[in-house]
């Protein structure tokens, strides 16, 4: 098992801190807490109960958000993904997915905070091909801002990228927040 700089320690408090910031969403987040309590080990891509992923919220100088169609599960989703050794924090591992996706240079996005503006739990289909059963993303979502345009796509995973107006996102908590974050 590979050892990631992003600690169990760095992970809870993230959780707690979006939690104190948002605590109607405890409910929801009681899964996550409780695998926490249990030890389990979220930075670990092989955690199957549920594992940290980080995702980018990009918005551009109108308000528009970039949304990328992901090869493997052909969906439109936002920029985001595993976390890597490399990753001291969920915040860098957000970007560095970014980057990754999108050809966007790093320096060229700048974030609007410190903690995650979204938490999502989601499931993921198994993928034979990895070996992966049917298991759970424990999505930390960070909203960065940015005047570049997208850059070189990373084919292996993306196949397309668009800027999109915030109404088309069907989530609507998190519409009202990426809103109210670019006020």
């Amino acid at each position: 098992m590979i050892d990631l700089a992003i600690t169990a320690d760095h992970t809870r408090a993230t959780v707690n801190d979006y939690l104190d910031a948002h605590p109607g969403e405890k409910t929801i987040l009681a899964p996550v807490i409780a695998l926490l309590d249990a030890g389990a080990d979220l930075t670990s891509r092989t955690e199957f109960r549920g594992h940290a992923t980080a995702g980018a919220i990009l918005a551009d100088p109108e308000g528009r958000i970039l949304h990328i169609h992901h090869l493997a599960l052909d969906k439109w989703l936002l920029p985001g993904g595993h976390l890597e050794p490399g990753d001291a924090t969920l915040l860098d591992a957000a970007r560095r997915e970014l980057t990754e996706e999108t050809g966007i240079p790093a320096e060229s996005v700048a974030p609007a905070g410190d903690g995650p503006l979204h938490l999502d739990v989601h499931p993921i289909p198994a993928n034979d091909a990895k070996g992966e059963p049917d298991h759970q993303h424990i999505d930390f979502r960070y909203l960065f801002r940015t005047t570049a345009d997208i850059g070189q796509l990373q084919t292996e995973e993306v196949i397309d990228a668009a800027w999109r107006d915030l109404d088309t996102l069907s989530d609507e908590r998190l519409r009202h927040r990426i809103a109210a974050a670019l006020r």
